[in-house]
């Protein structure tokens, strides 16, 4: 078995203190969910929180404690059929449409293993050689804390009450007159330089060719969504695309997701419930087709992933004032509510592209069951930049490649404009 030795503070390394730190934000961000709450499964696309608490300690138990520690026997060797999310390499799992169907085990055994593993990692920690697969445990639950809160949002949106996961309130937008950032063109250096942690799909880094581009220095807002649906933009088949047009008319969409007009006015459902929607805040939860019927009709394009990266060099996101704590926006245990408008590219809204997620000249995925990562998915969907209210700190960076399919919006998704020069 690893080693439970209590190491204080001053001893834990920076990783260390990046695990305990990621593992204790994922229980407090689940912390405010009922029983009931923490189950619940309102699509196949998102999954419970509890089934997300579960899956983020099997990833630990699997690919650290099974593969490492000699003789380390699992907690429960039935669970991993459960919480398995992809991963062919390792055998068979739940439907995914059936994750919300696990009424056993409850929450607080989850809880349970949750810290049998944790203190189970024990001097893991500190080996050298297992560092890299730490790194990628811990971007892994990253990503999963994002997908808890928004996936219980979606289904909280289910209930007519309107219930709240967090009792928090959102400071109102500032009004932004939309400026521009030129780029001259040119030869760009793309993906990740080498330094600090990145996903496999972030790279190699390598050349591209970039015509004279600018890029738009503030989100589309919601007022501005207004004036594009006002002028018939959900109605108007020439903004569209082909399978963009068909979505809109088979789904019957006319707005972004958890929009609502009616006797109380211009409202939206964020994690605090229903809210007065903020006119000069970023739209989100709006889908690919979305984004680029709106940018049609504003008579410009989305970007590309290499042109939003090229701008975006130079930047950090940690420093990004949408993650600033005195921003109303920090994730932590009160939660995010929606984004706020700030200035910067990162931490309102992940970002549109006009790119589709292909892999970068000479990739190549990592071996085993890992290298299921990432690069399986690389088919149909598009990549987004940036980061949102509801990601980690610490997690994004301009070669980041989040991506989802054209018609998914339940993310906070949002649309900053591209244009030729």
């Amino acid at each position: 078995m690893a080693s439970t030795k209590l190491r204080t503070q001053a001893e834990k390394s920076p990783l260390e203190e990046r695990f305990d730190t990621t593992r204790a934000l994922t229980e407090a961000l689940a912390a405010p969910l009922s029983e009931s709450d923490a189950t619940i499964q309102s699509m196949e696309d998102a999954s419970p929180a509890k089934w997300h608490l579960a899956h983020t300690t099997w990833f630990w138990e699997t690919f650290l404690l099974r593969d490492h520690v000699p003789g380390y026997r699992l907690h429960d060797e039935r669970w991993p059929f459960l919480f398995n999310s992809y991963y062919e390499a390792e055998g068979e799992r739940i439907g995914r449409f059936s994750r919300g169907m696990l009424s056993r085990p409850s929450v607080d055994e989850v809880l349970g293993w949750r810290a049998h593993v944790t203190a189970s990692m024990g001097d893991l920690l500190g080996d050298p050689a297992l560092a890299p697969l730490i790194e990628l445990g811990v971007a892994h639950e990253q990503q999963h804390q994002e997908l808890l809160l928004t996936d219980i949002k979606h289904a909280l949106f289910q209930n007519p009450l309107g219930v709240a996961m967090f009792d928090a309130s959102q400071p109102e937008a500032q009004a932004r007159e939309r400026g521009w950032t030129h780029h001259p063109g040119g030869i760009a250096a793309v993906g990740h330089e080498g330094e600090g942690f990145a996903f496999d799909c972030e790279g190699p880094r390598h050349r591209v060719l970039l015509e004279p581009f600018a890029l738009a220095d503030s989100l589309v807002t919601n007022s501005e969504w207004d004036t594009f649906i006002a002028d018939g933009g959900y109605e108007n088949a020439a903004l569209w695309l082909s399978d963009g047009w068909a979505w809109v008319q088979d789904n019957r969409i006319g707005a972004p997701l958890y929009w609502r007009d009616g006797d109380h006015g211009s409202e939206h459902f964020t994690l605090a419930g229903w809210q007065p929607r903020d006119p000069n805040a970023p739209v989100t939860h709006i889908s690919y087709y979305e984004a680029d019927a709106f940018a049609s009709w504003a008579g410009h394009r989305l970007p590309t992933e290499f042109e939003w990266e090229a701008v975006a060099r130079g930047q950090h996101a940690d420093g990004a004032p949408a993650h600033d704590p005195a921003a109303g926006n920090q994730l932590d245990e009160a939660g995010p509510v929606q984004p706020s408008g700030s200035a910067g590219l990162f931490g309102d809204c992940w970002q549109f592209t006009r790119s589709a997620y292909l892999p970068y000249p000479r990739f190549q995925p990592a071996a085993g069951a890992v290298g299921e990562y990432n690069g399986k998915f690389m088919s149909g969907q598009f990549v987004l930049k940036g980061a949102s209210c509801a990601t980690a700190r610490g997690h994004s960076r301009p070669s980041y490649r989040n991506f989802f399919y054209p018609h998914q919006r339940w993310q906070f998704t949002g649309l900053r404009l591209a244009k030729d020069i």
